[in-house]
């Protein structure tokens, strides 16, 4: 049996019910990586390995599986078409060398199907097309093709025609290189991309069929052009094809195993006895098994951390070695210990590794991987009484295995969850349920909003001389407006030697914690937050001082900036009959949507973009049926965000409200009072750990008229 000496990490992407896991298992099974081929209507699939996916007919999150095809291994990606996790699917492209994107042969080209490619683009994979279905009826090869030009690509190569598409004796037929028609037509649509090209054929001096397949694969890796094929996953025809083209055309990177490893955690799975399995992808250099390495982390807020173990399980996804009676053809990892540059593997030993984790510098070298955040949120409760910690390690467990879960604090001790979809929604409740034994409630959805800096505020408290003060520390900060989506950041403007280096890390994070809830209860992010004086005393000052300090100075400055509540958009593009085009709009308008374009798909039906607060995407949701007279549909995406109109909405505060001093201080000693009744001992750096109570107290010398400038940027 020939050993294949090279990987290919191939992505599966697709519109929802387009085909993409029935055509992962025609390719693992024709190609003898499993004994039967498995079927979605019987829920016997590989690649959607958790009972909710089978049970459901959808895949929701990545897996992974292998086949050989000559000397070329083959990890296919199966990714999720589900709307509603689409972040899975951007973060997939971060492992993949190559991609097919599936096409339905009725459906065509749709919304979720142009999202895709943009995002394939963006990381410059290569990408071939397959149209699926060809034997279904209402099958239009055809018009389809003309359909992929003028609405997603418009430089493709179909490499097969199809016969008798719509009915079962659907055959694809392919269309080689070596054909004259073939060859000319595929000439004239490289030469768009390449000027020597153009002018041999001027000249009347064509390619030969080795140098146009090697113009084609050059192309297709750099993503200029896009070879299509047609077929059926169900019945296998033009399958084979497909696996050729996948051979040809899509060329696996050049291994790097000298250079420090460097790979990223794509995905996590837990074990029967709920172990993590961290999936790697290694893009430099190798690991072994008991290998010691460190992975590097870096929050939303901007924080670094480490996690430093050593691998005490690790299974090479498709691995050629195997324990003994294993087919090397299959999917099986048992008995892989080593893993080198390009390959994916399953890692053990680290229980505290999370998705996004970076081994060495973990740098691709083209692309960049986009992951809008969730424009939802929900507050999750548990049925049964005395079950809150319970769900909230279960949340916290799920997080753990994707970050693209966010959770934080509610008001009464709940937790909420940011969601893309309401079928988000109902995947984690099953999952909670099934896989923790919690049964939770969910409130209604709502829209989340951020505040941003609209200019620029600076406060300063000082240590009193006479020790007439509640924290042995001096904190001044600057906050001002930074880009949009930048984030949080902090810049030091004194000496490090003015603090102990763990006084200025207590700083920096007590900031980023109190820009969670901003004036308005929610996060305040695009900022900048300068550290502008800082002093202590020995050995009074304590890194608890300058931790609970620091909310009540920045929130003093950032009250003097200002700030502006802006909500969560939606990007949606709407499909609706022509007759019907006058009412959406005009319905569009009245919701506060801005309609950003109009295409005339054909002569019965309009593509409508629009631009629309999160908060309205149900009522459109639910009146588009009325509108369209059922014809209607919509498909959206997190769009960016705009500045709230009206009534600004307000989120409970959680933090003691640093805005109001006393309110905060006796928060700061409540906490301390019940940290000293379960550990005997009161804690430093609140107010009663000095002999001087905030109420008789003299004020320490702040400042009290803060500097700002709202006007600047």
């Amino acid at each position: 049996m020939l050993v294949p000496d090279q990987t290919l990490n191939l992505g599966i992407l697709a519109h929802i019910d387009a085909g993409k896991t029935s055509l992962t298992e025609r390719l693992l099974f024709d190609n003898g990586a499993v004994p039967e081929l498995g079927s979605v209507d019987a829920g016997n699939t590989r690649t959607d390995s958790g009972d909710l996916e089978r049970e459901r007919g959808i895949t929701i999150r990545s897996a992974v599986a292998t086949f050989v095809t000559g000397n070329l291994r083959v990890n296919l990606v199966d990714t999720p078409g589900h709307p509603d996790f689409i972040a899975e699917v951007e973060r997939a492209l971060s492992v993949l060398d190559g991609a097919v994107l599936v096409l339905s042969a009725v459906e065509g080209v749709q919304a979720q199907t142009r999202v895709l490619l943009r995002s394939l683009r963006r990381m410059r994979l290569p990408t071939l097309i397959f149209v699926n279905k060809i034997d279904r009826a209402g099958a239009r090869p055809e018009s389809l093709l003309a359909d992929i030009r003028s609405k997603l690509a418009p430089y493709i190569v179909p490499l097969s025609t199809v016969t008798d598409p719509g009915t079962v004796a659907a055959r694809a037929v392919p269309s080689p290189l070596s054909r004259a028609d073939v060859r000319a037509r595929t000439a004239e649509i490289l030469a768009e991309n390449d000027d020597t090209l153009l002018a041999r054929l001027v000249d009347g001096s064509p390619p030969s069929v080795p140098e146009l397949e090697d113009l084609l694969t050059a192309q297709t890796a750099a993503g200029l052009v896009h070879p299509v094929f047609f077929g059926s996953a169900l019945t296998g025809e033009g399958t084979g094809e497909l696996t050729a083209g996948i051979a040809s055309f899509l060329r696996p990177p050049v291994s790097d195993r000298r250079s420090p490893a460097s790979g990223i955690v794509f995905a996590i799975e837990r074990t029967a006895d709920r172990e993590k399995v961290a999936y790697l992808r290694l893009f430099s250099g190798r690991v072994g098994e008991r290998q010691r390495v460190t992975f590097h982390r870096t929050n939303a807020g901007g924080d670094s951390s480490e996690v430093t173990g050593r691998i005490t399980g690790l299974d090479v996804v498709g691995g050629p070695e195997r324990t003994a009676g294993a087919d090397p053809r299959h999917g099986g990892t048992a008995g892989s210990r080593r893993l080198d540059a390009g390959s994916i593997a399953r890692l053990r030993g680290f229980p505290g590794i999370r998705v996004g984790d970076r081994l060495g510098a973990a740098t691709r070298p083209t692309g960049h991987v986009h992951f809008p955040p969730p424009s939802l949120e929900t507050v999750v409760r548990p049925y049964r009484p005395g079950q809150e910690a319970r769900l909230h390690a279960a949340l916290t467990a799920l997080a753990d295995e994707d970050p693209l879960i966010r959770t934080r604090p509610a008001g009464g001790g709940t937790t909420s969850v940011l969601l893309y979809g309401e079928v988000q929604r109902e995947v984690i409740a099953a999952r909670l349920l099934r896989d923790f034994g919690v049964e939770a409630a969910f409130d209604p959805v709502t829209p989340v909003c951020f505040e941003r800096p609209t200019g620029v505020g600076e406060a300063l408290t000082e240590m009193d001389r006479r020790g007439a003060h509640d924290f042995w520390a001096t904190v001044g900060l600057r906050v001002e407006p930074a880009a949009a989506g930048s984030g949080v950041g902090f810049v030091r403007d004194v000496e490090w030697g003015a603090l102990p280096r763990a006084f200025h890390r207590a700083i920096e994070e007590s900031a980023r914690h109190t820009l969670q809830q901003g004036l308005y209860g929610w996060e305040v992010t695009d900022c900048t937050v300068t550290l502008v004086r800082a002093r202590y005393r020995s050995p009074a000052s304590t890194a608890a001082d300058f931790r609970n300090l620091t909310p009540l100075v920045l929130m003093r400055a950032l009250k003097v900036a200002g700030t502006r509540v802006h909500e969560s958009c939606q990007s949606a593009e709407i499909e609706v009959p022509a007759d019907a085009l006058g009412p959406v709009v005009g319905f569009l308008g009245t919701i506060g949507a801005d309609v950003t374009g109009s295409v005339e798909e054909n002569a019965a039906s309009w593509l409508v973009g629009a631009d629309l607060p999160a908060r309205v995407l149900p009522e459109l949701t639910r009146a588009l049926p009325g509108l369209t007279h059922g014809e209607g549909t919509v498909w959206s995406q997190p769009g960016g965000s705009r500045p709230v109109h009206g009534p600004i909405p307000l989120r409970e505060r959680l933090d003691g409200n640093p805005l109001d001093r006393d309110a905060y201080l006796r928060f700061l000693a409540d906490r301390n009072l019940a940290r000293a009744d379960d550990t005997g001992t009161a804690h430093r750096g609140t107010p009663v750990a000095h002999s001087v109570t905030p109420e008789a107290a003299p004020r320490p010398r702040e400042n009290e008229q803060p500097r700002g400038n709202k006007g600047r940027k």
